[in-house]
């Protein structure tokens, strides 16, 4: 009886370390191989895929073929662990390519762009940035002293932080003081509150109540704006911008703040705060406000960072040459750069790309850089606040830009791929 309970249990065990195993592989593989391929057509690209397992590749077009270095080109290959591909169009258009693990199972599609050879000016330039958000945003609730001395919290319970509030008895409002001008007209009758909750609208009911200043709350801490310094990656050939390499999240709620409108003023970097460990460094400066200020529009606020167009004002700015764009497989561990403007001038600083992660699993993280450069870091101690969206480039081609900074590690830091900001 023992040896069969042994056995069972043997038995039990490999099965489920089997399916954990699997699971395992699956999970893995989804996630460091990528979505989407981006190559420039009439130009040979080669990839590598850090991969536990033999996998079969095939194309689902003659337009696109497929090498594993047997110099036979196909439309089905079979790749070995850690064996570098490579891909080839003659043709733009999006394609579609298939991996199955072990030759049978199917485990992904990814998607193969094919492009014209792009171009863009890495600026490295500081730039004002103010927003406009779409709907009043709810930072928080809290406490109304009311007339009798009573506090009361009519939004507790109603309305959550990340809400944004877009009409109030079917008046739309554009801003804090549309909203304090319609409670003023409303008093202490009931009022019905459009707000967007998580991408969807809803309506919600609240009392609002005199408070002891004899004005009208809702017991609700809101913002409509925000503003700050960061630093313009790019001007592609069209006048198109990205900037920050992320998104300006609000610094209550830490969402990324959803916008209507926004500008790019000029602003003066009055002086910079070394990073010390556990504490990162900061620029700080002054935005020029005003209509003989502004460099350009704001249409977007993403993940991915800010974009938009620069206007006439600011391409008169731009000293530097376009240059090609650097997709992630050309991307290598080693030496590069990123140009940035906190020594008052535009330069280039050598960095060293420590990792790269070709997955897209954290489209803001794809590197992994150490600032190298002595005058660098002699000026800031390495990566800095406000240096967010310098632009990398290596091998001549602009490849990407910072976008975080390590908290135990001024001199590191993390870059996003250029291609994830130039999808938008």
């Amino acid at each position: 009886m023992e040896k069969k309970r042994i056995h069972r249990l043997i038995v039990r065990m490999f099965w489920i370390s089997l399916v954990f195993c699997i699971g395992f592989t699956w999970f893995y593989m989804k996630r460091v191989i990528p979505d989407k391929l981006n190559i420039v057509a009439e130009e040979e690209e080669q990839f590598h895929f850090s991969m536990p397992f033999d996998v079969t590749l095939y194309s689902d077009s003659e337009e696109v073929v497929l090498n594993n270095g047997s110099n036979i080109p196909s439309d089905q290959i079979h790749l070995q662990v850690n064996q570098p591909f490579s891909v080839y169009s003659e043709n733009q258009g999006s394609y579609k390519l298939g991996l199955k693990l072990f030759g049978w199972i199917q485990l992904k599609d990814i998607q193969v762009n094919v492009v014209d050879t792009k171009y863009a000016v890495p600026c490295g330039t500081p730039v004002g940035i103010y927003l406009k958000s779409d709907g009043i945003l709810v930072i928080g609730t809290g406490d109304i002293t009311q007339k009798d001395g009573m506090t009361a919290t009519p939004a507790f319970g109603i309305l959550q932080s990340g809400d944004y509030i877009e009409t109030i008895n079917g008046t739309p409002l554009t801003d804090k003081e549309a909203l304090m001008s319609e409670l003023g007209k409303i008093g202490t009758s009931e009022a019905v509150l459009r707000v967007r909750r998580n991408g969807e609208d809803i309506d919600v009911k609240m009392t609002p109540v005199e408070a002891d200043d004899g004005t009208y709350k809702l017991g609700v801490w809101v913002r409509d704006d925000t503003q700050g310094i960061g630093t313009m990656t790019y001007v592609d050939m069209n006048g198109q911008f990205g900037a920050l390499g992320h998104g300006i999240s609000d610094s209550d709620t830490g969402d990324v703040v959803q916008i209507t409108e926004g500008s790019l003023y000029e602003t003066a970097i009055l002086g910079i705060e070394k990073g010390t460990f556990g504490k990162p460094g900061v620029m700080s400066g002054v935005i020029y406000y005003g209509p003989g200020s502004t460099l350009g529009t704001i249409t977007a606020n993403t993940e991915e960072g800010i974009f938009g167009k620069v206007n006439d004002r600011f391409k008169q700015k731009l000293a530097q040459d376009a240059i090609p764009i650097g997709y992630r497989q050309d991307i290598k561990k080693g030496i590069a750069h990123i140009r940035s403007n906190v020594s008052g001038s535009i330069r280039d600083y050598e960095i060293e790309i420590q990792r790269v992660d070709y997955s897209t699993s954290h489209k803001s993280k794809g590197m992994v850089i150490k600032v190298t450069d002595p005058d660098l870091l002699a000026l800031t101690g390495g990566i800095v606040q406000g240096m967010s969206g310098s632009p990398i480039i290596q091998d001549g081609k602009l490849v990407g830009a910072v976008t975080h900074v390590f908290i135990q590690d001024s001199t590191r830091g993390y870059g996003i791929f250029i291609e994830n900001m130039l999808s938008h």
